[in-house]
């Protein structure tokens, strides 16, 4: 059975990376959730999509800027009382649940490596005693290396679309670099579905993972492929897919 994924908690449903959000998607019924991590100056790991806060919250700026007080103040945007949360606030939401949780492990404004951030997450999670459900993700290969020697135990996924493809020197290449670092690779969807004999070719279904279907065409088609798992921004979508049997056969 393919595992769904959803995406940044449930994108399309509730506000991306909110701890409300959150909590109605620990109560869907999916088997994992991801969500997105950066480093502020302060010392405090914070889950956020964008380097900036400009998109998701009604504040501008560096992340990497937000002090605990400015980030309780920080009000994310759709949100009537979700502040930007703080990686241990969302270990305890899922902690009482069986769901897998995907920790991405974003990059500074300037596209860096944070210093500290991997060591401080192996750490958080460890604190939660969830190092069997977690699952650490990033794109760049040296972030990859770096949890690698950090936390050997815990799993690793490596995310890949085309322009990362090509930073790694073309689709084969960078497929056989990151299978080498990671559990499992997810590659964006249509770069999987472009490339599929020739990925299919280096790694194992059991390995792969489209990145992000939403429409019920899609669904049905990914859910028919049999990946590891799919991420997805509308998880309730891909489960009902999925529980009722409707996805199509590959061909």
């Amino acid at each position: 059975m393919t595992i769904i994924v959803g995406h940044r908690g449930a994108r399309n449903l509730w506000p991306e990376n909110s701890l409300s959000g959150f909590r109605k998607t620990a109560a869907l019924g999916i088997e994992a959730v991801e969500f997105d991590i950066h480093l502020t100056h302060s010392g405090e790991v914070v889950v956020l999509h964008d380097a900036t806060l400009d998109r998701t919250t009604h504040a501008t700026g560096d992340v990497a800027e937000l002090t605990p007080q400015t980030r309780r103040e920080t009000m994310l945007r759709d949100s009537l009382d979700d502040c930007v949360p703080l990686l241990e606030e969302v270990l305890e939401v899922f902690r009482p649940t069986p769901m897998e949780l995907h920790i991405e492990l974003k990059n500074t404004v300037c596209g860096d490596r944070y210093e500290g951030l991997a060591a401080r997450t192996v750490a958080a999670v460890r604190e939660a005693g969830m190092e069997d459900r977690c699952i650490l993700t990033g794109f760049m290969p040296a972030v990859l290396e770096e949890l690698r020697s950090l936390a050997p135990d815990i799993r690793r996924l490596a995310s890949m679309n085309t322009q990362s493809a090509l930073m790694l020197g073309g689709l084969t290449p960078a497929i056989r670099r990151l299978a080498a670092l990671a559990d499992i690779v997810a590659v964006e969807k249509d770069l999987l579905a472009n490339g599929w004999d020739r990925i299919l070719s280096e790694l194992p279904l059991e390995r792969l993972c489209p990145w992000v279907a939403n429409t019920e065409t899609e669904l049905h088609y990914w859910l028919a492929k049999g990946t590891r798992q799919l991420t997805s921004d509308r998880p309730d979508l891909a489960l009902a897919v999925r529980v009722e049997g409707r996805a199509k056969p590959s061909t």
